[in-house]
C-alpha cells in the first residue's frame, strides 16, 4: 500500500503525524455533516432578515444537489491526480462557499453561495474515506471508520443545539462563519503532515460522462425533492425530469463502456460485495434520513416533546448507532471478520422499523426510545462496514470512485427515503384528518400535513386530537414501508461473501517494516 509506511512504526504503534491527520479528517467530516443541521435551525431567522420565503427550500436543495452531483467527480479526480491536493481543494471551495453564504444580502445570493458550498462538501466526505483507505489497511480501518460514524452521530445530535445557540447569541451569519476556523485548522494539519504519492493522469477527464452523470443525478434529486410538494407526482414537470434523468443515466452507462478514463468504471460492479454494499448503503440512507425526519415530528406532535432540543429526541437511536459502530469497528479490526455485521444490522433494522410502525397516541417516550435504539443498533452495524467492504472489494487505483460511489448511493437513498416516506406520511395524515375532523381537518392540512408547535397549539381540541391520531397513522405507514425496504438490505447481506481484509492475512515485510499485502478481490 503506497502510503502505508505512515501508518505503523516498527513497534506497531501509531505515529503522531497519523493521529494529526485523523484529527483533521474528523474536522472535515464534522464540517460536511454539521452544516445542514446547523442551517436548519437558523432558517427562520435567515428568512426573517433576507425575506424570500417562497425560495426557502432552495437553500437546502441547492446544497444537496451540488453535493450529490459533485461527489463522483471528486472521487475520480482524487484517483487521477492525487488525493491530498484534491481534498484540500474541496475544503477551500467549501470554506469559500461558507464565507460567501455568511455575507449574502438576499435569498438569491444565499442559494447561489450554498451551491458553491455544496460543491466543496461533495469532496469532503469522499476525501475523508478515500484518504483513510489510502493510509490504513482494511484490517485496521474498521476502528477508524467507527470513529467517523461517531462524528456523524454527534453532528446529528449536536447540530440543532449548536445552530440554535449560534443564531441566538452571534447571529445567523455565524452559522456559516463558524466553518472557517475549523476548516483552516484542518487545511494546515493536512498540508503539514499528510504525505501521499503524487499522481499525474495520462488521460483527460471524462467530461461527457461527468456531464451525463451530473444531469442524471440532478434530475433524480429534483424529482424526489419536488414530487408531491412543489408539483404533483403525475405533473408534466415531474414526468419531464424523470425522462431527462433516465435518458441521461442510460447514456452515461453506455458511454462509460467507451470512455478512456470513465468517471465511474463499471468494472467495479463486477465485484459482488461492492454491488451488495451499494444496495445496502442506499437502503441505510433511505431508512436513516426518513427516521430522522419523522421521529421528531411524532414526538413533538403526539408525545408533546419540545421542538427546541429536537436533536436530543433522537439520542436513543444515534447513541446506539455510535456505540455499535465503535464496537463493530473494533471487532472487525481484532478478528478480521465482518460478515455478521451486515446480516445482524439489517435484521435489527427490519425489527426496529416494524416496532416503530406500531407506535400510536398512547406509546410512551420510554417505549419509543427503546424502539429507536433497536434501529440505531442496526444502523451502527451497517454505517461504516458498508464503506469498509466496498473499499476492500476494489483495487487501490479505484479507491476514490469506490468511496464516492458508496457515498453517492447513500445520498440518493436519503433523497428517495425522504420523498417516498414523506409522500406516504402526508397522504395518510390528510386522509385520517378528513375522516376524523371532516372539512376542518382537510382545511388544517391542505397546505402541509406537517404542523409546527405554534400551529398545533392554535387548533381546537378536537382537531388537535384528530391530528395526533393522523400523525400516528402517518408514521405507522412510513415506518412500515421502511421495514419492508430494509428486508431488501437483509437479503443482500445474506449474499455477502466474507473476503479476507487486505492486510488481515499472511503478511510480507517491506524494507521499511510495513506490512504489505496484495489486494484481494472477488467477482460475481
Amino acid at each position: 500500500m503506497a502510503a502505508a509506511e505512515a501508518v505503523t512504526d516498527k513497534a506497531g504503534g501509531q505515529p503522531r503525524s497519523v493521529r494529526v491527520v485523523l484529527f483533521a479528517l474528523m474536522i472535515a467530516m464534522m464540517l460536511a455533516m454539521l452544516d445542514n443541521m446547523i442551517i436548519g435551525t437558523a432558517m427562520p431567522t435567515i428568512v426573517g432578515e433576507l425575506g424570500g420565503l417562497e425560495h426557502l427550500s432552495w437553500v437546502v436543495t441547492a446544497y444537496t444537489l451540488a453535493t450529490a452531483a459533485s461527489t463522483p467527480l471528486w472521487g475520480k479526480l482524487g484517483d487521477m491526480y492525487g488525493r491530498k491536493g484534491i481534498f484540500m481543494s474541496s475544503i477551500v471551495l467549501f470554506l469559500i462557499g461558507s464565507a460567501l453564504s455568511g455575507m449574502a444580502q438576499d435569498m438569491g445570493q444565499l442559494i447561489g453561495f450554498r451551491a458553491v458550498q455544496g460543491l466543496g462538501a461533495g469532496g469532503l466526505m469522499v476525501g475523508v474515506m478515500a484518504i483513510i483507505g489510502d493510509l490504513i489497511p482494511p484490517r485496521e480501518r474498521g476502528k477508524y471508520q467507527g470513529m467517523m460514524a461517531g462524528v456523524m452521530a454527534l453532528a446529528m445530535i449536536g447540530g440543532p443545539l449548536v445552530g440554535g445557540t449560534i443564531t441566538d447569541h452571534w447571529g445567523w451569519r455565524w452559522a456559516f462563519y463558524i466553518n472557517l476556523p475549523l476548516g483552516i485548522v484542518a487545511l494546515l494539519a493536512i498540508s503539514a503532515v499528510l504525505h501521499l504519492p503524487k499522481k499525474r493522469a495520462q488521460t483527460q477527464i471524462d467530461y461527457l460522462g461527468a456531464g451525463l452523470l451530473t444531469v442524471g443525478i440532478t434530475a433524480i434529486v429534483l424529482v424526489t425533492t419536488w414530487g408531491g410538494t412543489e408539483y404533483a407526482w403525475t405533473s408534466a414537470r415531474i414526468m419531464e425530469l424523470i425522462g431527462i434523468g433516465v435518458a441521461a443515466l442510460v447514456g452515461f452507462v453506455f458511454w462509460q463502456t467507451k470512455a478512456a478514463e470513465p468517471v465511474l468504471p463499471l468494472h467495479i460492479f463486477r465485484s459482488r460485495n461492492f454491488t451488495l454494499m451499494s444496495i445496502i448503503g442506499f437502503i441505510v440512507g433511505f431508512v436513516m434520513f426518513g427516521a430522522t425526519l419523522f421521529l421528531p415530528l411524532y414526538q413533538q406532535s403526539v408525545q408533546g416533546a419540545s421542538a427546541t432540543n429536537s436533536g436530543l429526541l433522537l439520542l436513543p437511536m444515534l447513541g446506539a448507532m455510535l456505540v455499535t459502530s465503535m464496537v463493530a469497528g473494533r471487532v472487525t479490526t481484532n478478528t478480521g471478520r465482518y460478515y455478521v455485521f451486515p446480516v445482524v444490522g439489517s435484521a435489527l433494522m427490519v425489527v426496529g422499523l416494524y416496532l416503530l410502525s406500531t407506535m400510536d397516541t398512547g406509546t410512551s417516550r420510554l417505549t419509543s426510545g427503546v424502539f429507536m435504539a433497536v434501529v440505531g443498533l442496526g444502523m451502527g452495524c451497517l454505517m461504516q462496514i458498508t464503506m469498509l467492504v466496498a473499499q476492500n472489494s476494489v483495487e487501490m487505483k479505484d479507491m476514490g470512485v469506490a468511496s464516492s460511489s458508496t457515498t453517492l448511493f447513500r445520498t440518493l437513498g436519503s433523497s428517495f427515503g425522504v420523498a417516498i416516506m414523506g409522500a406516504l406520511f402526508n397522504n395518510r395524515v390528510q386522509d385520517v384528518m378528513a375522516e376524523q375532523a371532516g372539512a376542518l381537518g382537510s382545511k388544517v392540512t391542505e397546505q402541509s400535513a406537517q404542523l409546527d408547535a405554534a400551529s398545533l397549539a392554535k387548533l381546537p381540541e378536537a382537531a388537535r386530537e384528530a391530528y395526533q391520531h393522523a400523525v400516528s397513522a402517518g408514521t405507522h405507514s412510513a415506518f412500515l414501508l421502511g421495514a419492508v425496504v430494509a428486508v431488501i438490505a437483509l437479503v443482500a447481506a445474506v449474499f455477502v461473501k466474507e473476503v479476507p481484509l487486505k492486510g488481515a492475512g499472511p503478511k510480507e515485510d517491506s524494507p521499511g517494516g510495513t506490512a504489505v499485502q496484495k489486494p484481494v478481490t472477488e467477482t460475481v
